[in-house]
């Protein structure tokens, strides 16, 4: 009989790693296990499994065979421990993992459509139709893919979960600059965001109860400031809610409330007889700077359209990781689907909203415009039930945006402390935030221009930073065309937020003037 090479015995066939396993920690939770290299398949150099191949199995009984299959896959699960973060137990973000697809879709689209689509014509009102769709076209496809780029990095690292756009940033820039370059633009546009909803929420909620109310609204209705105060108040409750995936009933809620009233919004506009001195022409300007300024400030409102991608690390860090089952791949097909609507929801409105209103588009949206133009040609019920659903997606928004804030009070807290938050510390913190954002809101009501200002400030989080990363961890080949490519886009939004930032700057200015000297303050 002739005798096999002895290599045979010890050789088994490479298979490819999926993504990094978890096991279980005292704490309940699960924790990441390393790849065997790091370009995420795996070796082919000796383990200690290799012994244990399907040739050394082919002449022993199947009982034997079974117990050591069984004991190979131990020590392969075992190979792959990682360090664990206790604290990743008492945080919001990380403190339940058992997400899936079905949440992965609900808190995109929560997160990725709401109120700024609202605001969008007013863009196309600055830009006009051959640059408004060309932005917005670009932008969602641009964001797209740095979405995917965020899903894929999750797990780059063997034996790691980057389960907060922070620590991402600190893996591919280093510790100290990672946190320079991402921690001011993440928490501003949470906040930034939360104060945002809090204007539109409180303003849709006023003009609610006008229509509902109608002729018998008492003598003294409520100032816009005083629904604001009650559209905080709800949020406060709401933000009661202890992790990211207790609210994933509140982001479905988001999720068919968006949907459902941007459809409604722009049916409704388009189907109104349009304005009688409409026009499709760029605002006039009075000066070729204030034209400039403008445009940057319609263009980092299109950036603002698709915020939300400082969201997607800490929604994929609510799902179990096993080596067989990847948290990418449940996480990438709820993105694909929730961005599907997402488009079916901001291009209808744009370009929808344009058409129907032109350059008359009010700077606070095409909400105000519908209600400015049609309040009395539209069914009063009909416009109630519109405004109603943005109340309930702008108060689902809330929750979400302002998750990975609560995680940050939260973190610092239980690293000072060694200890997770009591129910009040944790209350004490929401409501602490609710009412900063609702002081912002006040000082600040200047819905469009804070959404341009917004979507440049915070465009790099979106356009810019996944890039960069993707060129720092992955380590494509140099002078490639990813390479190139990667570093170009980077680049690229790191030029446009500098360009979006002035712009929106520069139109917060002119509103606050125009505030200041023409329209008395509610």
């Amino acid at each position: 009989m002739e005798e096999r090479p002895e290599t045979e015995l010890i050789s088994i066939p490479a298979t490819p790693r999926a993504s990094t396993p978890e096991i279980q920690t005292p704490s309940g939770q699960r924790s990441p296990r390393p790849a065997s290299n790091k370009e995420g398949k795996s070796s082919t150099a000796w383990t200690p499994t290799s012994f244990i191949s399907p040739r050394f199995l082919s002449p022993i009984g199947t009982p034997m065979k079974r117990v050591l299959i069984n004991m190979k896959g131990y020590l392969e699960e075992v190979g792959h421990l990682t360090k664990l973060n206790p604290q990743d137990a008492w945080l919001p973000i990380t403190e339940s993992r058992n997400g899936n697809a079905h949440y992965a879709a609900f808190h995109n689209l929560n997160a990725g459509v709401g109120f700024q689509a609202l605001v969008l014509p007013v863009a196309f009102a600055f830009l006009g139709w051959s640059w408004g769709i060309l932005s917005l076209t670009i932008a969602y496809c641009w964001q797209l893919y740095t979405l995917w780029i965020l899903v894929q990095l999750h797990e780059a690292v063997p034996g790691k979960r980057y389960n907060r756009y922070v620590e991402l940033a600190e893996a591919a820039f280093g510790e100290r600059l990672g946190i320079w370059l991402s921690l001011f633009p993440t928490v501003y546009l949470s906040a930034g965001t939360a104060t945002a909803l809090i204007l539109i929420g409180g303003e849709t909620m006023k003009l609610f109860f006008q229509i509902v109310c109608g002729p018998l609204c008492s003598s003294n209705p409520l100032t816009t400031v005083e629904w604001f105060l009650v559209f905080t108040s709800l949020c406060i409750v709401l933000s009661q809610l202890p992790n990211l995936n207790s609210i994933a009933g509140l982001s479905l809620v988001g999720a068919v409330t968006a949907i459902t009233y941007s459809t409604m919004v722009w049916v409704l506009s388009v189907s109104q007889q349009r304005p009688p001195t409409i026009s499709y022409e760029p605002l006039p300007m009075p000066s070729f700077a204030a034209s400039v300024f403008s445009v940057m400030n319609a263009l980092g409102i299109v950036a603002f359209a698709f915020r939300g991608h400082n969201l997607v690390l800490e929604i994929q860090a609510t799902m179990p990781s096993t080596f067989k089952h990847p948290a990418h791949v449940p996480m990438w097909r709820g993105a694909k689907v929730a961005y599907f609507f997402i488009a079916m929801c901001v291009f209808p409105i744009a370009i929808g909203g344009f058409w129907a209103y032109g350059n008359l588009m009010p700077s606070s949206g095409i909400l105000n415009a519908l209600y400015g133009f049609h309040s009395h040609d539209i069914p009063r019920g009909l416009l109630a039930i519109t405004f109603l659903l943005v109340v309930f997606n702008c108060l689902s928004s809330f929750q979400i945006y302002s998750m990975p804030v609560f995680d940050s009070f939260e973190a610092s807290y239980t690293s000072r402390t060694n200890r997770p938050c009591s129910i009040w510390v944790r209350s004490g913190f929401r409501v602490f935030y609710g009412f900063v954002n609702f002081f912002i809101g006040v000082a600040l009501p200047f819905l469009s221009s804070l959404a341009g200002l917004l979507g440049g400030l915070t465009l790099p989080v979106t356009f810019a930073y996944p890039c960069f990363m993707w060129v720092l961890i992955k380590k494509p080949t140099k002078y490639s065309f990813n390479w190139y490519f990667n570093w170009i886009l980077g680049w690229l939004g790191i030029a446009f937020s500098v360009a979006f930032s002035i712009g929106g700057i520069w139109s917060m200015v002119n509103d606050g003037l125009k505030l200041k000297f023409f329209k008395p303050p509610n």
